[in-house]
């Protein structure tokens, strides 16, 4: 199912279960007032009572889930949800009112000489148990649709019948009472009812103002505070901010990440934590927002390389010194060829005092300009005879140092002015990057020397063990560019 098929599911599910405690509520209010009226029974007249202004909720509600599914607009972009809150609070103002009224009436009648005349026959007792049986299962119903659906309209609902239920019961208890001979039973069972349906409407107003208000859902912080800082990468939750809107919990979470990363490593985070998120709550809608921050372990070379990225400046060689507790770092930085000499002085200088904001005014900083060279070359194949000559020399140097091997994959470009030559080779898996560097770099500069028009060379080192022995170097087959 995609997910507006879902959705339109859960609307349908939810409207069929208020329309169903529509007709429910209406058939007990209606069997209820009969009985209270045929037995002159205040507390079966509250319940009555009670069952109506259920129907009326329960119409609202029904009413309420409808609109409450409609999408966001142009004028309500978090959607509708909040308008079941707001039939929640309205069916809140009912069940005091009705509770208000009972109480006073039952108070009445204790307070006069003369009791009213009960006639607690079977009729009043069977309409009770089928209201007892029907409250049981609505409400059990409704809780579950309510729940699965995060439903405060259907919540609503499922209480006013819970409250019936046991209003019910005190309702038979006090007609019991009345037909063994205590007479006040009826009007103590009122006060019962009243009690119970007051009780009901706090539990509901307050649930429904703290999401009117906008009161973080308290069981659902811890849960995803640590779904946020248990994802890697994440250094710390600086913020986070949720609330309810109908079924949906929206919110605002902002996490701290190394300053080191790149735009599209963050942002590989917020989808990590986003889809650890729906996971645990598919309804959460949660804006995500990565802070860089700085961290204690940073080296002087990631925290030069970042002030570049962020001036968008290529740099490389660097080198940091520490100089009578001085700082000193030296730089090479790449700009454009073409470039007039003041720009780009201009552009060093903007850098150096980056630097230094980074480092401390006390910061020695000395960048040297290198051209850089265009992004993409014109390049050709150069001709046999050519790429066999460097790939010799390659392979004759290479066994005269005797830690490259097996040299291979040999190529030679002609471009404008010389050559570019890129070749593997097999080093020791063992021998630092610093030794292999070293190596390549002693056989590549006595290649440049035998080939003067060679602009660059690139080695890559592959590596090798000690119990696998191969030949210290081996030409190419025949094409270039292999």
């Amino acid at each position: 199912m995609t997910q507006a098929e879902l959705q339109d599911a859960s609307a349908s599910r939810k409207q069929a279960v208020a329309l169903a405690s529509i007709v429910a509520s209406a058939f007990l209010a209606f069997a209820k007032l009969a009985a209270g009226l045929w037995t002159g029974s205040l507390s079966l007249l509250s319940e009555a009572g009670h069952a109506g202004v259920d129907t009326g909720a329960t119409i609202i509600t029904y009413f309420a889930v409808r609109e409450a599914d409609k999408p966001a607009d142009d004028e309500h972009h978090y959607g509708h949800g909040k308008v079941e809150a707001l039939a929640a609070l309205l069916e809140t103002g009912l069940l005091f009112g009705l509770a208000v009224f009972v109480a006073s009436e039952a108070a009445r009648r204790l307070m006069t000489d003369e009791a009213p005349e009960i006639v607690a026959g079977w009729p009043a007792f069977a309409v009770l148990g089928v209201s007892i049986l029907v409250d049981f299962l609505r409400s059990r119903q409704l809780a579950r649709v309510a729940a699965e659906e995060n439903s405060q309209a259907l919540e609503a609902d499922a209480l006013h019948f819970a409250s019936d239920l046991i209003s019910s019961v005190l309702v038979v208890i006090g007609l019991g009472a009345t037909r063994l001979g205590f007479a006040q039973g009826d009007a103590f069972a009122a006060i019962g009812v009243a009690l119970f349906i007051a009780i009901a409407g706090y539990r509901l107003g307050r649930r429904t103002i703290e999401t009117l208000l906008d009161a973080a859902p308290g069981e659902l912080v811890p849960h995803f505070t640590d779904i946020i800082c248990g994802t890697p990468g994440v250094i710390a939750l600086e913020s986070l901010r949720l609330r309810s809107v109908g079924r949906k919990t929206i919110g605002e979470a902002t996490v701290a990440v190394p300053r080191t990363l790149s735009v599209e490593q963050a942002e590989r985070i917020k989808e990590a934590i986003s889809a650890a998120i729906l996971a645990y709550a598919p309804d959460a809608e949660i804006t995500l927002t990565a802070a860089a921050r700085a961290l204690d372990d940073e080296t002087v070379v990631e925290r030069t390389q970042i002030v570049a990225w962020r001036r968008h400046l290529p740099v490389h060689h660097i080198v940091a010194q520490e100089i009578d507790g001085r700082l000193s770092i030296s730089l090479d930085l790449e700009l454009d060829a073409a470039m007039p000499l003041g720009r780009a002085h201009e552009l060093a200088s903007e850098f150096e005092n980056a630097l230094r904001d980074e480092f401390g005014d006390g910061s020695e900083i000395e960048t040297h300009l290198e051209p850089a060279a265009p992004h993409v070359l014109v390049g050709r194949d150069a001709e046999e005879a050519a790429r066999k000559a460097v790939e010799e020399e390659l392979v004759r140097r290479a066994a005269e140092h005797g830690v490259l091997r097996r040299i291979h994959d040999v190529r030679v470009r002609g471009v404008d002015g010389g050559f570019v030559v890129n070749y593997h080779c097999e080093v020791d898996a063992k021998l630092s990057v610093a030794a292999a560097h070293k190596a390549v770099d002693a056989v590549e500069r006595q290649l440049r020397e035998e080939f003067p028009q060679i602009l660059r060379i690139g080695g890559h080192c592959e590596p090798f063990t000690q119990e696998a022995p191969a030949p210290i170097g081996r030409l190419s087959p025949g094409a270039a560019g292999a």
